[in-house]
């Protein structure tokens, strides 16, 4: 996600003199491409994200857009307050970018994952939340975030993330997609995790439960309209993420289901269970570790539609 974030940026910095990019002393080598081509356009802060947030408002406010970048907890967590009065609160252009999403950094340790970061971002009024599930729809986030007036958070893994779309498609802000039609059960999920949930969904289906998978790029503004469908049509929801439950993506829906008296006869949200990430290894093997593995979302999926069929 993280190269083809990149090369998107530099494709808006072709086209616009407007477009900046912000690091704080991460992914200096990873933009020798854009340095060499639009040096004056780039600004590394050190490790110094909170300054790097208010200088971001502040060229916001000179009608710049500004592209800050470093890793997710890093930039959502030490500058929180600059993101909240200074750009939030001032409804400025800015848009952070946030590379590791969840547990990404697997064997670096809770330190350096982002399981709350979507919490503390959809809480700020104004801030849009995107969060792309592969390289493809990296690249049509970038994009999208650049035509958006006003705070963006762009919630990124990074390296190369396993193919989910294999062709082209819209990508519209605000719009969930289906990626997999199902009547049994629905699962939703956001960002990396969307690939193993569609792994799990095949599983699924091979077993006879035939499931609905969505993909939601956006997390705020969250796509209503495509939840209640599918809370209506399947009866059972189930939500991914690699992210703390506490108020979360899988809380995000669940009030969705609640405000609108969704008829629903089986919900549940897979995450993190009110704890850091537990263990050291590799990416699989965090997501093994923490009951988020292919064979897990299997395992939560089976027992949401036994629940559904007995609450009948």
């Amino acid at each position: 996600m993280r190269n083809a974030y990149l090369a998107a940026l530099y494709e808006l910095a072709k086209q616009d003199e407007r477009i900046l990019a912000l690091v704080a002393d991460n992914g200096a080598i990873v933009y020798d491409k854009y340095r060499k081509d639009f040096g004056g356009r780039f600004i590394n802060f050190g490790i110094s994200e909170a300054n790097m947030i208010s200088v971001a408002a502040g060229l916001a406010s000179c009608g710049k857009i500004p592209f800050a970048y470093t890793i997710s907890n890093f930039i959502t967590m030490r500058a929180f307050e600059q993101i909240r009065n200074d750009v939030c609160l001032q409804r400025m252009n800015v848009k952070l970018v946030g590379i590791g999403a969840g547990f990404v950094y697997s064997n670096l340790g809770p330190t350096h994952h982002a399981t709350e970061d979507i919490a503390l971002m959809a809480t700020l009024p104004f801030m849009t939340i995107l969060s792309p599930c592969d390289d493809l729809e990296s690249s049509k986030a970038t994009f999208a975030a650049a035509q958006i007036d006003g705070p963006v958070y762009l919630r990124l893994a990074t390296g190369s993330s396993p193919v989910v779309y294999e062709q082209d498609y819209d990508f519209e802000v605000g719009k969930g997609f289906v990626l997999k039609e199902g009547i049994d059960i629905s699962i939703i999920a956001t960002g990396g995790i969307v690939h193993d949930v569609l792994d799990a969904a095949r599983d699924l289906e091979d077993s006879g439960i035939s499931v609905r998978v969505i993909n939601i790029h956006t997390i705020k503004p969250i796509d209503k309209d495509i939840i209640l469908k599918a809370a209506r049509e399947s009866g059972a929801v189930l939500t991914v993420e690699e992210h703390s439950i506490n108020n979360g993506f899988g809380s995000l829906v669940a009030a969705v289901l609640l405000e609108n008296n969704a008829d629903i006869r089986a919900f549940k949200r897979m995450g993190l269970n009110d704890k850091f990430a537990q263990g050291y290894g590799s990416y699989k093997e965090m997501k093994e570790m923490n009951g988020l593995s292919k064979e897990d979302i299997v395992r939560e999926a089976k027992m949401l539609y036994e629940k559904k069929l007995n609450s009948a």
